[in-house]
């Protein structure tokens, strides 16, 4: 956090007497930054919630696990001039959420495990009312997070969301049906999330671009990476009437393999999507060997510099990144994978940025 003294200065100032070649300052802001609410163009709304994951959790540490990590990071860029100089801020980690999280994740566990185990009639516990709470807290959490995102995006803030689990993003997705007219989303997943109300929770992880198809404003959601799916959501993406277009894992990589470049394969995907595009970014969407601590990691999947090439691709074509989310990153049993989504993070940031005309990247349009 900045010091009382820092948060006196203007933004200039702080740019000025900051040393971005030195050691990151770990009680400094995310990145080590200097920045506070005010003089960021860039807000990082922190969500540490993960109560229906259904596989391993952890992902709810994700958070801090990221900005822990973020001091790391050396912040220049060599495609984007001055990158570290936008400003980024990450909102305190909620320990509110944070709690009922914990406390709610426990009884999710129980209920999971008595659908495993055959929803036995036997029981003297109240599923049903069990289920009632956990869903009546996700749609409160939906809420708090829509308020929140629309009051940073009314004051003309950039808006990232970091998970936490997939289900977070959902209000912040519903914020910006409120100010845009449309929009599309660019889902990087291993997984479709588009099961209706998974394992009875309205608000799971596996449930999120099911939920997010019900915001009139969304036009598309391209998914990319795909590569554990139940028939059903196939099925959902296939009778969509065009607002589902999924890029299978499989075809990305038997593309490549029968040699189609991946500059080719990123012009087709991004084609798919409209003018004003939200990315939502599942970790483990990459291979699972940059993310080992994920909730749900899969074989297969993107490489990083994969993953920043379609970005990047994105923002050439002139489309603009409106928000995004980076979710489902654990923090496993070393640094390892809160450095990747620090890194990830941090290029999120830059190219929304770049997208929306306030940093430059020279070389991104040169042949």
């Amino acid at each position: 956090m900045a010091s009382g003294k820092n948060k006196t200065l203007s933004k200039q100032d702080k740019i000025a007497s900051f040393d971005f070649n030195g050691v990151g300052d770990s009680n400094a802001g995310l990145f080590g930054l200097p920045f506070d609410e005010n003089d960021a163009e860039v807000v990082i709304i922190p969500v540490p919630w993960e109560v229906t994951v259904s596989y391993s959790a952890g992902t709810a540490e994700g958070p801090q696990a990221v900005k822990d990590a973020s001091p790391q990071l050396d912040l220049f860029d060599p495609e984007i001039r001055n990158a570290w100089q936008l400003g980024i801020w990450m909102e305190e980690i909620s320990e509110e959420w944070q709690t009922t999280s914990t406390q709610l994740r426990s009884q999710a566990e129980k209920y999971i495990d008595w659908l495993e185990d055959g929803s036995p009639a036997d029981t003297n516990t109240d599923y049903a009312k069990m289920l009632s709470v956990i869903n009546k807290k996700g749609k409160e959490l939906a809420d708090w997070l829509r308020t929140r995102s629309l009051n940073y995006l009314k004051k003309g803030k950039m808006v990232g969301l970091l998970g936490g689990d997939h289900s977070t993003p959902l209000g912040l997705m519903q914020a910006l049906g409120e100010v845009h007219e449309e929009f599309g989303i660019l889902h990087i997943d291993a997984h479709c999330d588009l099961r209706e109300a998974y394992e009875g929770f309205e608000y799971s992880h596996a449930s999120i671009m099911y939920n997010a198809l019900k915001i009139p404003q969304l036009k598309k959601i391209v998914q990319v990476g795909i590569r554990d799916l139940a028939q059903s959501e196939a099925e959902l993406a296939e009778q969509s009437n065009g607002r589902v277009a999924i890029f299978y894992d499989y075809f990305l990589k038997e593309g490549l393999n029968d040699g189609k470049s991946w500059k080719k394969m990123c012009k087709k995907i991004v084609a798919q999507l409209p003018q004003k595009v939200y990315i939502s970014f599942d970790i483990d969407g990459l291979d699972p060997k940059l993310c080992p601590g994920t909730g749900t990691p899969v074989p297969g999947g993107l490489e990083f510099d994969q993953a920043l090439y379609l970005i990047k691709a994105l923002v050439r074509s002139g489309r603009e990144i409106i928000a995004f989310d980076l979710v489902e990153v654990g923090p496993g049993e070393s640094e390892w994978n809160g450095n990747v989504g620090a890194r990830l993070l941090y290029k999120l940031c830059n190219w929304m940025a770049v997208s929306q005309k306030k940093l430059e990247a020279p070389m991104l349009h040169a042949k």
